[in-house]
């Protein structure tokens, strides 16, 4: 599958290499293609004297978009998601799975984050309503970026909730993208539950600012 992801911060670059792992083609949408986290990114991926990577490309965000042939992964600081929409092109979007990771944080105030969006509205509604032709999903929301493929914890595989509006999305979702990565899926249904999502964000985020580290992740136990 060819994969878009719209943002080359760590969250994106770690799905990419994640995505690259299973298999998939992956391109990843940036404003400066030149900056050095994205020239080693691509070096990474070359083989041998390769000048290029078969799998690893990197483009602008209408690249990314255009891309990816089913699946687009949004990646973005809260502050530039909407611009990033916007300089990608919804259409170029349209009709295909979009993974929402986004959380609607505000750093205004300063450490640790606020919420800039909750209780009557969410950024993945706000996402979706940008995106009407779109599939959003939420997911990878809930923890950090260096646990967000293969995540290994003693108490065993994490849970990730998902949630978005079209049942056979999420189902791609969790069966081409979250089984593979090593993680439990529970979908809360329809996007608005993104409302839940993002505040249990925000419970990650308080965790990891008390202790320092981001070893930690959510659990659904169940009997």
């Amino acid at each position: 599958m060819k994969v878009g992801i719209i943002g080359s911060g760590d969250v994106g670059r770690r799905l990419a290499d994640g995505l690259l792992d299973l298999g998939h083609q992956v391109k990843i949408g940036t404003r400066d293609t030149s900056k050095k986290e994205i020239i080693e990114w691509i070096d990474k991926h070359k083989k041998g004297g390769d000048k290029e990577s078969e799998n690893a490309s990197v483009g602008d965000f209408a690249d990314a978009a255009s891309f990816g042939d089913g699946l687009i992964v949004l990646c973005t600081s809260w502050n530039g998601t909407s611009n990033a929409i916007r300089m990608a092109n919804p259409s170029n979007m349209s009709g295909k799975v979009v993974i929402d990771t986004t959380n609607p944080l505000d750093f205004t105030q300063g450490l640790p984050p606020r919420m800039a969006v909750g209780v009557t509205d969410s950024a993945g509604e706000i996402n979706q309503r940008l995106l009407p032709g779109s599939k959003v999903v939420k997911a990878f929301n809930i923890v950090g970026n260096p646990h967000m493929v293969h995540p290994d914890f003693p108490g065993g595989p994490p849970t990730m909730f998902i949630c978005g509006n079209d049942e056979q999305a999420k189902k791609m979702v969790t069966e081409s993208i979250l089984s593979p990565f090593g993680w439990e899926t529970i979908d809360i249904g329809g996007i608005e539950g993104a409302r839940l999502l993002e505040p249990l964000a925000m419970l990650w985020i308080t965790h990891y600012f008390r202790t320092g580290t981001g070893n930690h992740a959510f659990k659904l136990l169940k009997k």
